[in-house]
């Protein structure tokens, strides 16, 4: 691929083949079926097929494509297996790379944004991309005052691109909808397109990064790169190895697993509450297990901490999360179905003109929360099915409840990053102790007596 495509023509044929290879694919089964082939043979080549098509278009278009493939790949712990295991592999390649763009473009790109000097800003920089991403692409180097550092150039035309994707995507949402049973696609597009100015703006991803930085500067569980250069287009970060959190999805011990899953719970809640900013991206991507100075070659993950990534799309969230979230959930805990009911309508969860019963609403809900109820839950993949299977099948009481109930905008952006840190989790299969976090970082929540005791982020046990 020699450029980020940035024809609207181009980029649209190339994105329609995407509903119409699915329609395709689909009559191609069907002919198959009729012809005496197994339907689970048929089924299983059509979904290969079909995530070998998404992973190509999505990855060469890059822009908003590719960050829809992305919010998409956390969430392949809700299909079924039978369905998961081909889109698995292509759809977490988005996760860490992408066809990258050439070094001609990145030498004039740093040219015209650093000046013509640039290479004196650096000791040494890696032609080759160590990462790619949505509407960029990362490089490896040492800067001058002799820092490793991770170098963000973003893709020229990456706005239009962005902006184009998303639109074309929406309309196909409905056509895109079976990639994932149980979820809206259309919003999901929608809220993706209405964050495109903030994460291509480096110099409010900086600012983000540095509120973050400063705040967990001294954390004995999360650590973040400090921002030691921006400008327009380009973001120059202090390097971070690490374990990639995919990596520990694929092959890391259940040790391993449950410290990643207790500290990515842990940044999720206190996040927000210690910078009101909240991390609005969390892919496996993102993340990476840092093994501590105490592990040793035991093996022991006491000590290992989490490095968090990429902070281009934050939601601003100064007074914390919003209070009703933790009061809600305590009363769903609690069986207040009355006034679990009550709340939600006084906040627009359900609207002036629906009337549904408190006992189902709570009967709903009570599942979803289950992770909130147990000392320690263990995430895996059959949960999230389960739930998945439960809202989506049209038959279930609960897919019918579902639909009267009403998602409003100032919650949409915080139920996505909570969705995606769900599948994360489960992705993992970690056990972790989210009531712990919870109790000690989300307002109201906690009895008002248990609000003064000791955060777990004073613990490094996991």
């Amino acid at each position: 691929m020699s450029d980020l495509p940035r024809k609207a023509v181009t980029r649209t044929a190339k994105l329609a083949a995407l509903p119409l290879g699915f329609a395709g694919r689909s009559a191609w089964g069907l002919g198959k079926r009729i012809g005496g082939l197994s339907a689970d043979l048929v089924g299983h080549d059509l979904q290969q097929r079909t995530a070998e098509q998404l992973f190509k278009v999505l990855g060469e278009l890059k822009g908003g494509a590719m960050k829809f493939g992305q919010a998409l790949s956390v969430f392949e712990s809700a299909l079924p297996e039978e369905i998961a295991g081909p889109y698995r592999a292509t759809l977490t390649k988005l996760q860490e790379a992408a066809p990258p763009m050439p070094t001609r473009t990145v030498h004039q790109v740093l040219a015209e944004r650093m000046g013509e000097d640039w290479r004196d800003l650096f000791e040494e920089f890696e032609d080759k991309p160590s990462a790619a991403a949505s509407i960029g692409q990362v490089h490896r180097g040492v800067w001058h005052d002799g820092r490793e550092v991770a170098v963000k150039v973003q893709y020229p035309g990456a706005g239009e691109a962005l902006i184009s994707d998303l639109t074309q995507l929406g309309r196909f949402a409905l056509l895109l909808g079976p990639l994932i049973p149980g979820m809206d696609i259309k919003p999901l597009i929608s809220e993706l397109r209405d964050r495109v100015s903030e994460e291509l703006d480096y110099g409010l991803e900086a600012q983000a990064q540095r509120t973050y930085a400063e705040e967990f500067a001294d954390d004995l569980d999360v650590v973040i790169p400090d921002v030691v250069h921006q400008c327009e287009q380009v973001l120059v970060t202090e390097w971070m190895d690490g374990v990639p959190l995919a990596e520990v999805i694929r092959e890391g011990t259940q040790d391993e697993r449950d410290r990643a899953g207790q500290l990515l719970a842990r940044f999720l809640f206190s996040g927000t509450a210690r910078t009101g900013l909240l991390h609005a991206d969390p892919h496996p991507g993102n993340f990476r297990l840092i093994p501590g100075d105490g592990s040793g070659e035991d093996g022991d993950t006491a000590q290992w901490r989490l490095g968090v990534m990429d902070f281009g799309t934050v939601d601003r969230l100064p007074e914390g999360l919003p209070p009703m979230i933790g009061t809600a959930l305590r009363m769903v805990i609690e069986g207040e179905a009355e006034a679990v009911y009550e709340l939600l309508r006084a906040e627009g969860f359900v609207k002036e003109s629906i009337d549904l019963e408190p006992a189902e609403v709570l009967d709903y809900l009570v599942p979803v929360i289950e992770p909130a109820r147990a000392e320690t839950f263990p995430f895996d993949r059959d949960w999230m099915r389960e739930q998945a299977a439960r809202i989506a099948d049209p038959r279930s009481p609960a897919h019918q409840l579902g639909k009267q109930l009403n998602l409003p905008p100032s919650y949409l952006l915080l139920h996505r990053v909570t969705l995606s840190t769900i599948g994360v989790l489960c992705q993992l299969g970690a056990s972790v102790r989210m009531r712990e976090e919870m109790e000690a970082w989300v307002p109201g929540f906690a009895d008002d007596e248990d609000d003064e005791g000791a955060s777990p982020a004073e613990d490094t046990s996991a």
